[in-house]
């Protein structure tokens, strides 16, 4: 494995992939928002490491203190998403950035890394079999099998907010918490929008703008969350036969 990685910075964000989406040369909606997202996240050290070329192999982490999560601990990183995908898998690439985020962490002074899981693996987090070869174990849990995965240094966990453990609230209708840190929030937003004003679906489309939103937020949450009668459904992107599906 000789391929070069390289981290998103202020200098070089404008021209580099993004690595999760659309190969377009055409200007993406969705990639224009989560290139201004993370540029704004650049300067709280959130980080973005990638392979040096246009293919889906990068993880990208975050002091927990700033990543929109609603998520508490002292000194930690929360790790985003790694993703490695296509022809790219079997290279030791994940490893490879993984063992980046570890020696980013230690070298930091971290108390530990954490992610979100789940008991069952779910769509669109990332491998947390994987993870824990590197030693995450669950240290937090909700009722509906999400889970707090971490790797600890010194012996502190970090926690999910007793908000986010509440997983309901008082709007019946369709209810979705989106920010822009995935380049597939946008068009998926619009589609779900489409559908419901064909259909004449009520739906509330919140988007979570700010950092405390964030940390505030009745459910887990990685960059999108979903509610349905009150009841917290899903962090997964949905495509129109998943809301259907929700919506029965």
């Amino acid at each position: 494995m000789n391929k070069d990685f390289i981290n998103l910075t202020a200098e070089n964000i404008v021209n580099e992939h993004l690595c999760c989406i659309i190969r377009s040369k055409k200007p993406h909606p969705g990639v224009v928002a989560k290139r201004q997202w993370l540029s704004d996240r650049l300067k709280e050290g959130h980080v973005f490491r990638k392979l040096d070329e246009n293919g889906v192999v990068f993880i990208e982490y975050a002091p927990l203190e700033t990543a929109w999560v609603p998520i508490t601990g002292d000194n930690y990183f929360y790790v985003y998403c790694l993703w490695v995908s296509g022809s790219h898998k079997g290279n030791g690439y994940g490893k490879s950035l993984m063992e980046y985020c570890l020696a980013d962490a230690k070298e930091k002074g971290k108390s530990g890394i954490c992610m979100l899981g789940a008991k069952k693996q779910k769509a669109w987090l990332s491998d947390q079999s994987f993870a824990k070869k590197f030693g995450f174990e669950a240290v937090d849990t909700t009722d509906n099998g999400y889970e707090l995965l971490a790797l600890s240094f010194d012996g502190t966990f970090p926690k999910f907010t007793q908000n986010a453990k509440r997983q309901k609230i008082d709007n019946k209708e369709l209810t979705i918490f989106y920010d822009m840190q995935c380049p597939y929030i946008l068009q998926n937003i619009e589609k779900i929008r489409q559908y419901c004003k064909v259909n004449d679906v009520p739906v509330s489309l919140m988007q979570v703008d700010t950092l405390q939103k964030a940390k505030e937020l009745p459910c887990v949450f990685n960059n999108l969350s979903v509610f349905y009668k009150g009841n917290f459904e899903t962090v997964n992107l949905l495509d129109i036969t998943g809301l259907k599906r929700i919506l029965k």
